[in-house]
């Protein structure tokens, strides 16, 4: 059968670019080996976010008291707790079977590789069939990476996929890198009851994050009583006995400690393997495949987006991006993606949101910068809500008063982030956002007071 476009992954940058080109009028079709809306709806993104809001409100049952509400006897069901979390994700990828019926999408169930001459190899059952396409787009994600000493076998050394499906709640664990993965891991068992420590091997947790958030995060997650190791590394794990034995190198040492569950959450690697690839000759890099700004690999027909390239690995990148390709297919004139607009969101308790330069990164930029930083132990709302963890740093450009960069740490933060990628897009200055009236009493309130308070104009602090 032929079509106008085949894609190959249906996860968050492959069905909403097939969605997109139904949407323009394209004869599409998407591959899919397991189910509908890829790691994000099944095994990340989603799911994820059900554990954390189960551990959000078992953690104010434990705190009840600190509102003024006597609660007796809570505990938590961990299996019904993982129920939901399944529960919540089939229900996501229905939607998604959905959409694509709306959408007039033909759904291709099996194994896709590429061809050449623009064809689909798809494989079922044993059974393969070849497909055409004008245009063919890899949006094939990526997995768990795996280091040589800390193999995963899927039961005492764990991804994250087996980390959100265990059949009991381990006593303890050893989260292994504290990238959003591991933290929103480490955040969610302990709140949970499992005796957590967080082993990072550079200098601070969540070392993409600005210096001063990962501070901020490991005070917290220390208090939350998370024993956290920086400058650390996994040597080696012994997982001969009934624990596992895990010797981790130390600035002071070498130290063993006992768990029940070590957790590798150490990033990614891109899903590459028996793609077809080589045998239709398109370049990759890394362990990426390499486009142009519209995600043209270098084969004429064929394009690649999402973690399989180069950017950031985070769903909405790839939906993004999906959208770019497509319209570009489709003779549109998109504007290529800006990825230093690109917000960052990390789901455990204090959120974490960011966009932009950190305070490090405008500096070695050449920038001379402003920084204004807003406590949320300064916040109404963050007091009456019990939440006083955190705050807003916001970066400006000191000559033209650009706004360079944005790093919030608390709760919610992740619903305030988008209202700094849209000033930033629209290219915002620091006195404009100081003059634009925010709600009373909000945590976003904090934005505004972080911008004043970079031009000395702060009032509540």
């Amino acid at each position: 059968m032929n079509y106008d476009l085949i894609v190959i992954g249906s996860g968050p940058g492959g069905y909403v670019a097939a969605i997109r080109a139904a949407q323009l009028g394209l004869k599409t079709a998407i591959v899919e080996r397991e189910n509908l809306g890829g790691i994000c709806l099944n095994w990340g993104c989603i799911p994820t976010k059900a554990l954390l809001k189960s551990a959000q409100v078992f953690e104010y049952l434990n705190h009840a008291a600190d509102y003024g509400i006597k609660v007796n006897g809570g505990e938590a069901d961990f299996g019904a707790v993982v129920k939901r979390s399944r529960d919540v994700a089939d229900g996501m990828s229905k939607g998604i079977s959905f959409l694509m019926k709306k959408n007039k999408i033909d759904v291709i169930t099996g194994t896709g590789k590429i061809k050449a001459g623009k064809k689909v190899e798809v494989t079922a059952d044993g059974k393969a069939t070849i497909y055409e396409a004008k245009h063919i787009i890899l949006a094939v994600g990526a997995r768990s990476r795996a280091l040589p000493n800390l193999q995963q076998d899927g039961k005492k050394i764990i991804g994250y996929r087996e980390a959100m499906t265990l059949p009991k709640m381990p006593k303890s664990m050893v989260v292994v890198g504290s990238g959003a993965i591991g933290s929103e891991f480490a955040y969610f068992y302990a709140t949970m009851g499992t005796k957590v420590t967080l082993v990072e091997f550079l200098p601070s947790v969540v070392p993409v994050e600005d210096a001063e958030v990962s501070k901020q995060l490991e005070r917290s997650f220390k208090k939350a009583g998370i024993n956290v190791m920086t400058e650390a590394s996994v040597e080696s794990v012994d997982t001969k006995g009934d624990n596992c034995k895990v010797k981790i190198k130390t600035k002071k040492g070498e130290e063993i400690i006992e768990c029940d569950i070590v957790l590798s959450a150490v990033g990614i690697q891109a899903n590459l393997e028996n793609l077809g690839l080589e045998d239709v000759g398109i370049a990759t890099d890394k362990g990426k495949i390499l486009t142009n700004p519209f995600y043209q690999t270098n084969m004429p027909g064929y394009y690649a987006i999402g973690d399989c390239v180069g950017g950031q690995a985070l769903a909405h990148v790839a939906s993004a991006e999906g959208i770019i390709c497509v319209e570009k297919i489709a003779g549109h004139s998109p504007e290529a993606l800006d990825y230093n607009n690109i917000p960052g969101c990390t789901y455990c308790q204090p959120e974490i949101a960011s966009v932009g330069y950190t305070e490090a990164k405008a500096k070695e930029a050449g920038y001379e910068i402003k920084v204004g930083k807003f406590p949320f132990s300064a916040s109404g709302k963050a007091s009456a809500a019990g939440a006083k963890d955190g705050f807003v740093k916001l970066i400006f450009d000191a000559k033209y008063g650009e706004l360079l960069g944005a790093h919030m740490i608390g709760a919610n933060v992740t619903e305030m982030i988008a209202e700094i990628v849209v000033a930033r897009k629209l290219e915002i200055t620091g006195h404009e956002l100081i003059k634009t009236v925010h709600p009373h009493p909000t945590m976003s309130e904090a934005i505004m007071e972080a911008a004043a308070a970079a031009y000395d104009e702060v009032i509540h602090m």
